[in-house]
């Protein structure tokens, strides 16, 4: 497991929490009025999302470089494209955005910007964890972070039953059906780190 003193791998997963973090406090708070303002929306986003493969790129080079890695080598590549999944889940969100010139939320995104939100302080708090070598108490936020996923497929279902229902105009019912999905998706990407987690857990407990 990792080191008592400061391990390189441990410090770019926390700090790849963090960022995952801000990004998604952005992606919930940052409100769309017009044009221009969903523009800079997804241009952000699309920054963070460059930020988040300069971490990729920068874990993945130093595990060519090392033969001894505090926890499996292939469980530190896993859990870092995983994170870096949820990462082009939201830079795909607001792309698809601007692509549609879609300037407001419904309740839906809101709901489920709300999960993702509160998915990535899940995964931050799991991964000071995994730092500090204290398996046990990650667990917690693993499982959580599930129960966040299995509301989402909830809402996914609930979201796309009212589309078909309520919305007549052809091209609409495709732009948010698309957004939806798109949304669910990142909450599947989030059990894919959940489950990342578990398998840590198991193996090195």
């Amino acid at each position: 497991m990792f080191h008592k003193k400061p391990d390189k791998f441990a410090a770019y997963l926390v700090d790849f929490g963090r960022y995952l973090n801000e990004a998604t406090s952005y992606f919930l708070e940052f409100k769309v009025q017009d044009a221009d303002t969903l523009q800079e929306f997804a241009a952000t986003m699309k920054q963070y999302e460059s930020g988040a493969d300069d971490k990729v790129h920068n874990i993945l080079r130093d595990l060519n470089h090392v033969f001894i890695t505090p926890i499996e080598r292939e469980d530190i590549m896993q859990l870092t494209m995983s994170l870096d999944d949820v990462m082009d889940g939201m830079e795909e969100f607001t792309a698809l955005m601007d692509i549609h010139q879609i300037f407001s939320s419904d309740t839906h995104i809101d709901q489920f910007s709300d999960y993702i939100q509160k998915c990535a302080g899940e995964i931050g708090s799991a991964l000071e964890l995994l730092a500090a070598n204290n398996l046990e108490a990650m667990e917690k936020h693993a499982i959580q972070i599930k129960d966040y996923e299995s509301t989402c497929d909830n809402l996914h279902r609930h979201s796309m039953k009212e589309l078909f229902q309520k919305e007549t105009n052809a091209i609409t019912v495709i732009q948010y059906k698309e957004i939806y999905e798109t949304l669910e998706q990142i909450a599947d990407y989030y059990e894919d780190v959940a489950n990342i987690l578990q398998s840590i857990i198991m193996k090195n407990a």
